[in-house]
């Protein structure tokens, strides 16, 4: 490993750490609880990572943007194709609950690209790491989250009526679906980067003033989401078991190594291959432990997740950093 190398993926990855271990000791330090980091979570979603994004692509060519087909198909494959894939083995093979099932599913595909993301691709890519960034964040906040929330909520239900024998019927779901959906396109992190790439492709441009005005806000996405995230971190009683160790395994190394395997395959270009296997290579996303803590489902087993595989992403994406970049 070269110098240069060595530096970069340290320059890429000491933030994390720092940032959460800030996090950490504020609420060691009872500065801040699970519910204030809640609400920090709350302004990234909805304003600082939408100002981030649409600031990013704006300054994103556009011919990058034309050709990020590829790399769009790579992330939908690995975060959608996997947490069908995965979700099918749990419930059919595995006999896990339903909930659970879903649960396990989007834990192990959902990466924290919005969070993490943000300090480690922007670093080693500049503005096009716009591009998987908000890709991963569409297929989430569109695809990963609604599934998610139809599944548990399903059999939530279920777990309810058992006593009336009553089943939620096909016209209930798809109307839970479709809700869902609705409520998904209304968030900020979802319409602001759709509105970025389509003024993008029509050749549309903010003044720069007020791009830069847009960025403000947005440079605190990083830095807010990974000491929020280092906030739940202690708030939960994390605890290592062998599911917790397949789960993290299967997030930081299995899926970016298929990834990388796919992307070899298509004999994409090396930005290309780069930006989809490092976006992939993310530890799990915060807003897991959200959803267990939501649904009163594998709480102490999600946030166990999420600190291992926080932690050990400094080594694995390190090592992808190594991996891809000559």
């Amino acid at each position: 490993m070269t110098t240069a190398l060595f530096l970069t993926i340290i320059e890429a990855i000491l933030p994390i750490l720092v940032t959460l271990g800030l996090g950490y000791l504020a609420a060691w330090r009872r500065d801040f609880d699970s519910h204030q980091a809640g609400v920090l979570i709350r302004l990234v979603m909805l304003y600082a990572l939408p100002l981030a994004l649409l600031s990013s692509i704006l300054s994103t060519p556009r011919e990058r943007v034309l050709t990020a087909g590829p790399l769009a198909a790579l992330i939908l494959i690995a975060m959608l194709g996997v947490h069908v894939l995965l979700f099918i083995t749990l419930r059919l093979v595995l006999k896990r609950k339903q909930g659970e099932a879903a649960l396990i599913a989007m834990t192990v595909t959902g990466p924290s690209v919005p969070f993490i993301g943000i300090p480690v691709l922007s670093q080693l890519f500049g503005p096009t790491s716009a591009v998987p960034i908000s890709v991963a964040s569409l297929v989430m906040n569109l695809c990963q989250i609604p599934l998610t929330l139809i599944l548990m909520n399903h059999d939530q239900q279920r777990q309810q009526r058992q006593d009336s024998q009553m089943a939620p019927t096909w016209q209930t779901t798809l109307r839970e679906l479709g809700g869902h959906l609705l409520h998904s396109c209304k968030e900020p992190v979802v319409w602001a980067p759709m509105l970025a790439f389509l003024m993008v492709l029509a050749g549309l441009q903010l003044p720069v003033s007020l791009r830069s005005s847009l960025q403000l806000l947005g440079h605190a996405t990083g830095g807010t989401a990974l000491f929020a995230s280092g906030v739940v971190l202690c708030a939960r009683q994390v605890r290592f078991s062998l599911p917790v160790g397949l789960m993290v395994l299967g997030r930081n190394i299995l899926i970016p190594l298929g990834v990388c395997t796919l992307a070899f395959i298509w004999r994409l270009p090396s930005l290309t291959l780069q930006e989809g296997i490092l976006a992939m290579a993310m530890p799990s996303a915060a807003m897991n432990v959200i959803l267990a803590m939501r649904y009163h489902m594998m709480e102490r087993e999600i946030a166990s997740v999420l600190f291992f595989g926080t932690i050990s992403s400094i080594f694995t994406l390190a090592f992808f950093i190594w991996l891809t970049h000559p």
